[in-house]
């Protein structure tokens, strides 16, 4: 199931996600309307719920970086800062890709999404 048709199902089945606007890549839309029940129920979408202290590092300088800068941060940045391995924060969510929608961080495009991969 694609992350737009999760998001999709999630609308349908929960009022968390039901009022927020979605693009098509399952990313959402108003950088605004996210907060941590959104993260929370994103993230159960992507099969990493629930979350824990270490996702929260993750997840709260990524987003800090990309609303302060609009760009994404470095892999080394991410890790020096939550204090964890590269392979630690693999194993917490999969990959950069899924840390960005749980962030709730605009499509960040093609190219980045094939970076982000």
């Amino acid at each position: 199931m694609s992350a737009v048709q999760r998001v999709d199902e999630s609308a349908r089945n929960g009022p968390v996600l039901a009022s927020l606007g979605f693009d098509e890549d399952g990313f959402l839309c108003d950088v605004a309307d996210w907060d941590d029940r959104v993260a929370e129920r994103l993230a159960e979408l992507e099969g990493i719920a629930p979350l824990q202290a270490a996702h929260w590092r993750v997840i709260r300088f990524v987003r800090d970086r990309f609303l302060r800068l609009g760009a994404i941060p470095p892999m080394r940045r991410i890790c020096r800062s939550s204090e964890l391995s590269r392979s630690e924060v693999k194993t917490l969510f999969g990959g950069c890709l899924q840390v960005w929608r749980i962030a709730g961080l605009p499509n960040p495009g093609e190219e980045a999404r094939t970076y982000l991969s």
